[in-house]
């Protein structure tokens, strides 16, 4: 299977195909549980019934996202609008955290005054079923974020990695209820998913909130721009390389050091042939090259000058 990046228009391409998945897979979810919560009372299914319900809203705000996220850059939006994707992300984390406030109420209460468990071999086989289809869309979620940069992707994977976890607990929190007759263990697995969706909706946070505040991409990827831009002998340092993401697109900034002496001409050739080198590797990339003369440029003022701790 190539590895080779892929173009603007595969990567949305990716990203919708498996967004509807995920849309298509919390519909089935939803309507299984219900069914299965309906005769069967438990409280774990229950905790797992409103996850899968707001798995299927937030996957239905990704879905539009994720399309939204690719449209090109227009008069309004001059840096594209890529950032759908992490308020996207944004919104499926306090959806994470409603659920998991309002199961581990039902939880402490069952725990408090269980109940028996009606119809128990239906609710095992639904949350049987739950875990297989969970455990594919994720292994198809972490298949395209081999190969796009989604963060909204990334988030969806994060809420069904969550749910699998959480779906293999209320199983067994189920199957020790309704053929042990622990009862309390229904309960407490309806607690315990409210923690893991609790911490789940953390990591979510984190990540929609690094690319809301410009974090920088990871040291790999600024070392191998570095890299693909020194590859020409003309161009001898690069220095204030600034990156950012934005959905499925980057944006890099950077001030290259060439030869004094050359011609405009000639810069701008080592200038377009240094961004083509560097499209190659990240197609969805935006990039300002400012050229500087080496040994000869005076430092750059402005908030965002030549400041050691941006010095590269």
């Amino acid at each position: 299977m190539s590895t080779a990046p892929l173009t603007n228009a595969q990567t949305a391409a990716l990203t919708r195909r498996v967004t509807t998945l995920s849309v298509a897979t919390a519909v089935v979810l939803v309507t299984a549980k219900a069914v299965a919560w309906w005769f069967s009372g438990s409280v774990a299914l229950m905790a797992s019934l409103a996850d899968s319900g707001l798995d299927l809203l937030a996957s239905l705000i990704t879905l539009y996202a994720v399309r939204y996220a690719v449209e090109p850059p227009d008069a309004e939006h001059r840096f594209g609008h890529g950032k759908a994707e992490a308020f996207a992300s944004l919104m499926q984390a306090g959806l994470v955290f409603a659920s998991a406030a309002l199961i581990g109420r039902e939880a402490i209460a069952g725990m408090l005054k269980p109940q028996p468990i009606d119809a128990g071999g239906w609710a095992i086989a639904v949350m049987a079923l739950s875990v297989v289809m969970t455990f594919g869309l994720i292994t198809v979620q972490s298949w395209v974020l081999k190969r796009t940069r989604s963060v909204a992707v990334t988030g969806d994977r994060a809420h069904y990695a969550a749910d699998l976890v959480s779906n293999i607990a209320a199983m067994a929190g189920i199957a020790g209820a309704a053929l042990l007759g622990i009862h309390w263990l229904d309960a407490a697995a309806g607690l315990l998913v409210a923690v893991w969706l609790l911490w789940g909706a953390i990591g979510v946070f984190r990540e929609a909130g690094n690319q809301l505040m410009d974090h920088e991409l990871p040291e790999e990827d600024r070392a191998r721009i570095i890299a693909l831009m020194t590859q020409d002998h003309r161009i001898q340092d690069v220095h204030q390389l600034r990156t950012r993401a934005s959905g499925p697109w980057i944006h890099i900034q950077m001030h290259a050091d060439l030869d004094p002496d050359c011609s405009l001409a000639a810069a701008h050739e080592a200038m377009v042939a240094a961004e083509n080198r560097v499209l190659e590797a990240f197609p969805g990339a935006d990039i300002i090259i400012h050229p500087d003369p080496h040994g000869r440029a005076e430092p750059h003022g402005g908030a965002f000058g030549e400041v050691e701790h941006a010095a590269r």
